[in-house]
């Protein structure tokens, strides 16, 4: 099954945190905070959204910063995806 967004809509999937802080002390599972990078799975055509016209400047691949509470959680086929708002990603990292 394949997940394609709607609108301004992108699908992100969240890259692993790390398990160790730089001193080497092993974080359990809710120590762990929860990551803010992700890789972009699908991205919406973007179009007019509220008025305003919406031009998507991520594409499939890339590695983006989001806002900490942003989107819904779906899980597909036993993976575990994010689906939120193009205005909700912070920036792409490089």
């Amino acid at each position: 099954m394949t997940i394609r967004p709607l609108g301004d809509r992108v699908v992100i999937k969240s890259l692993e945190s790390e398990e160790t802080t730089k001193s080497g002390i092993v974080l359990t599972g809710s120590a762990k905070e929860k990551p803010q990078m992700a890789e972009v799975i699908a991205v919406g055509p973007g179009g007019m959204v509220d008025g305003k016209e919406v031009v998507m400047s991520v594409k499939v691949g890339d590695k983006v910063l989001y806002a900490k509470y942003a989107g819904t959680e779906v899980k597909v086929d036993g993976e575990e995806y994010i689906i939120l708002r193009h205005s909700d990603l912070l920036a792409v990292v490089e």
